[in-house]
């Protein structure tokens, strides 16, 4: 048998496409960094990224043998995805050399960028992938499209109005980052190598949630079916990578009736032997949150500044296979199943962000109900 080792570097100088067995579980990792969406804040990123002590201030690796989970959703809203981006992208190798690991999960925002939806981009985003040829470029492609018009006898009113839609939909940066994004582009290619949900230890992670319609997955089934679809564009309408039950966009173990829910979610934990799923998403509004019994772990707090600018700041930490709220960096207890519990620690949490706490009105509708 030829080694993986041999056989990667053999590929990539014949030019080839390759697809090798993706690793998707791990075990025996003393301590696991998950941190929820990012949307494009690379300020936010890096500060709760120092805030588990996984970088210096030069961002560079500092976390030793720590595994750090992104659960996707790094792009699109806020001005620095690009950023965010390269920073994983440095770190993996610095992390892999120090016996650490960086898993950037895909989430639908990822999947969404290299589909094509771009709806989410902001005038910053296209903005970062500007260079003195973008004008240029921007015009032969006009050229083209007035060029393959005229062929179709689909000109239309082309008019002074027209260019301008078509400026607006294609602003200076948008080729660029567009080839980027493809596939032989530089991020293209490594989020497509990339997992969509990955087990460690007895936590499973990623982006939205395990939906009954795919609870009899294995893990590899799954990544193998987003890698798939997103090598193929024709592919992700009406599959797995856009599907709402699909594991980038369901919501159901976030916001869904957990009583209703119970069986299903003993069920996929019986599946993949796991204890726990660790998911993103869907907003918690400042702090790491259990569900059912601590058997889910919400961990998108809102880190990006877009939304209000509060600057939440907290993930996961993982410790010897117990599980943390790292908030603001300090370590606390996850609650247990009781409202008394849940106060405490939104309490504790509370206490630690700067005033008010996005956390306020959590507090007072859970105080409501003690009274």
């Amino acid at each position: 048998m030829i080694s993986r080792r041999f056989l990667l570097p053999v590929m990539l100088l014949l030019g080839a496409r390759y697809a090798l067995p993706a690793q998707d579980t791990w075990t025996g990792v003393d301590r696991v960094v998950a941190i929820g969406d990012v949307h494009g804040d690379f300020e936010r990123f890096t500060a709760v990224l120092r805030s588990a002590s996984l970088i210096d201030e030069d961002g560079n690796w500092t976390g030793g043998m720590t595994h750090l989970v992104q659960v996707g959703d790094l792009l699109d809203r806020g001005p620095d995805s690009r950023k965010a981006l390269d920073l994983l992208m440095k770190l993996e190798p610095q992390a892999a050399k120090a016996g650490g690991y960086v898993h950037a999960l895909i989430g639908n925002h990822e999947a969404m960028n290299l589909y094509e939806d771009l709806r989410y981009v902001p005038p910053a985003d296209y903005e970062s992938f500007r260079t003195p040829e973008s004008e240029k470029l921007r015009d032969n492609a006009y050229k083209a499209l007035l060029e393959e018009m005229t062929k179709q006898s689909s000109g239309g009113n082309i008019d002074d109005a027209f260019r301008n839609n078509w400026d607006a939909e294609h602003p200076l940066g948008y080729f660029e980052r567009r080839a980027m994004f493809g596939p032989e582009g530089i991020y293209g290619k490594w989020i497509r190598g990339h997992n969509a949900v990955i087990k460690i230890d007895d936590s499973i992670f990623l982006h939205g949630g395990i939906s009954p319609k795919y609870a009899g997955y294995s893990l590899k089934k799954i990544n193998d079916r987003v890698r798939d679809e997103l090598d193929d564009l024709r592919k992700p309408q009406g599959g797995i990578v856009t599907d709402r039950d699909g594991p980038l966009w369901y919501r159901g173990l976030a916001n869904g009736d957990e009583d209703a829910l119970e069986g299903h979610v003993k069920k996929v934990l019986k599946n993949y032997g796991a204890e726990r799923i660790v998911i993103g998403h869907t907003f918690t509004d400042g702090a790491v949150t259990p569900r059912f019994g601590g058997r889910v772990l919400l961990i998108d707090i809102g880190l990006a500044r877009l939304y209000d600018n509060l600057g939440r700041m907290a993930c996961l930490v993982i410790e010897k296979g117990k599980p943390y709220a790292l908030h603001r960096g300090t370590k606390l207890e996850l609650p247990q199943d009781s409202t008394t519990d849940m106060l405490r620690y939104l309490k504790q949490a509370a206490a630690l962000d700067p005033t008010p706490s996005s956390l306020s009105k959590r507090i007072a509708a859970l105080e409501s109900k003690t009274h």
